[in-house]
């Protein structure tokens, strides 16, 4: 592999890089924006990295693997952290032989999320070491950094970025050299450092506690924070993208650049405060630095709430740094989305609000159902709230409006979050029944077109099992199932709604047709694969 390299990356792309060079085993995840190219990117440099059903099963097969002593990189947005919770809080007390690496892609201002949690509350909730990039550079040599980490201490480490790091592109000078060497892949029993009976997780509780502890003190002593000179009379303390941001606001000020946040080399911190006059936290998000700084009883300042909403850029920092709590200028109005012309969604939006049903959304491109013409989509929480939203729907609404409840769901959402909610609609079924139409386009569309385990082809696009949802609709039990094209005959797609709803069944209705935008990609791909 080519050493000493120097590239235009964005940093997705330098963190895909970094675990190429790093000999990375296996890369999982699930797409969502702004982290969906990591591993994109990753398989096109040769790696092995696969599409999960969800972010909770990317999670535990890199633990699975990580414990035969293979290094892995685990990516997924911010929001895809709240489905992988589980494991996530209980591998820290098992630990890991090869180094895990999650990456969280944070999305300040929700460019594509529904909502704008900060996840760095993730690494002390659940106790996992988390490091920063602020920059492409910094994306791959954090990467490296995180799996020396992880193999040294035996955790998995969380690599939070935002979507102004992963999708910015900046010059990266790279070196597989730099890159220690895995190790062979191999296993050893240890029943009581990974099965966490309570007997075994007291004690490995404290083990981790006591890795933390050393962590800290590595951190203090060599970890990856660098304190820039300046004028004494302003102090910086920042991380992340907002590091670059308060650099070009106050190019005199003295400066504190963490790298690694958790935990927080406080002593670092503390000496770094009291040699400045004035001392101001800048951060994205929640007053995540400012809030621990404070409690280590270190006195800085902090943002006013009005700039916890939102990314930050240099003219919002020269604000905080002036105190200037005036009202920001609205941002000028953009071109509302819409469904694209010719999209088969339109035509099921349409029944929908002809028929006046009250719909149970869900998240992917179909979410624009919401937004004029249409406006027929009422509810949008989760990845497969759709169908237990709809249920809970049903179950309180008087009858006569419960029977116009329909739950809407993707093909790739359904298969991530919808399959236990299909589940719940068999086992305790509302009274009216309930619908449930599967918008089946054939692709992950909303964050470009990826596969995923209903188009029967992998992550590079070689043929593997295919989850058919009618047959599993039908193995589950339920007594109307139906699959059509909303294209070819829309009046007809509306009567078979129109049905459903007045069965008092449960009814499951796949709408199937190919997103416009992936229809020539699969047949090209179908071409390649059926010349083997």
């Amino acid at each position: 592999m080519a050493e000493n390299r120097r590239e235009l990356l964005s940093g997705n792309e330098a963190v895909a890089l970094a675990a190429r060079h790093a000999g990375v085993a296996l890369g999982s995840g699930y797409p969502g924006t702004p982290s969906t190219e990591i591993l994109e990117r990753f398989s096109a440099l040769g790696g092995r990295a696969q599409w999960a059903p969800n972010e909770k099963v990317a999670l535990e097969v890199a633990i699975g693997a990580s414990y035969a002593h293979a290094r892995t990189l685990v990516t997924m947005k911010h929001v895809g952290l709240n489905v992988a919770a589980d494991p996530l809080f209980t591998v820290p007390y098992t630990g890991v032989s090869g180094a895990l690496v999650i990456v969280s892609a944070d999305d300040p201002g929700m460019a594509s999320s529904q909502n704008e949690q900060d996840n760095r509350h993730y690494a002390v909730a659940a106790g996992v070491p988390m490091l920063e990039p602020s920059d492409s550079q910094e994306a791959y040599e954090l990467a490296l950094r995180a799996i020396e980490i992880s193999e040294r201490w035996r955790l998995p480490v969380l690599l939070r970025m935002t979507t102004r790091v992963c999708h910015s592109k900046s010059i990266v000078r790279s070196d597989a050299a730099l890159a220690s060497a895995p190790g062979p892949p191999s296993y050893e029993r240890d029943i009581a450092g990974r099965v966490m009976i309570p007997a075994n997780a007291r004690p490995a509780h404290r083990r981790l506690r006591a890795k933390l502890a050393q962590i800290a003190e590595w951190n203090e002593a060599s970890g990856p924070h660098r304190e820039i000179e300046g004028d004494r009379s302003l102090g910086i303390i920042s991380s992340g993208v907002a590091f670059l941001h308060a650099r070009e606001a106050a190019p005199e000020a003295a400066m504190l650049k963490l790298g690694m946040t958790y935990p927080l080399p406080l002593e670092t911190i503390r000496r770094f405060a009291r040699g400045v006059a004035r001392c101001v936290v800048i951060e994205e998000g929640d007053p995540y630095l400012l809030d621990a700084i404070r409690a280590a009883d270190v006195a800085v300042e902090g943002k006013p709430e009005m700039y916890r909403f939102g990314e930050l850029n240099v003219g919002r920092v020269k604000k905080i740094l002036a105190r200037d709590e005036s009202p920001e200028e609205a941002a000028p109005p953009g071109k509302p989305p819409e469904l694209c012309p010719g999209c088969p969604h339109r035509i099921v939006f349409g029944a929908l609000r002809n028929l006046g049903c009250i719909v149970s959304g869900d998240i992917g491109c179909y979410s624009l159902g919401a937004l004029p013409p249409f406006e027929a989509m009422e509810t949008l929480v989760a990845m497969g709230a759709a169908i237990g939203v709809g249920l809970g729907l049903r179950h309180a609404l008087p009858e006569t409006e419960a029977r116009r409840v329909v739950s809407v769901i993707g093909d790739s959402t359904f298969v991530h979050g919808g399959i236990t909610g299909l589940v719940e609609m068999i086992y305790n079924p509302p009274k009216t029944g309930h619908v449930l139409i599967i918008l089946d386009n054939g692709t992950t569309a909303m964050t470009g077109l990826q596969e995923h385990p209903g188009t029967g082809r992998t992550l590079d696009h070689q043929r593997t099992g295919r989850v058919v949802f009618e047959d599993l609709a039908r193995a589950l039990g339920v007594p109307r199932v139906h699959v059509v094209d909303p294209t070819l005959d829309p009046p007809g797609f509306e009567r078979l709604v129109a049905e459903c709803l007045a069965s008092g069944e449960v009814c499951v209705i796949v709408a199937r047709r190919t997103c416009l935008l992936a229809t020539g990609k699969i047949k090209e791909i179908e071409k390649c694969l059926s010349a083997r």
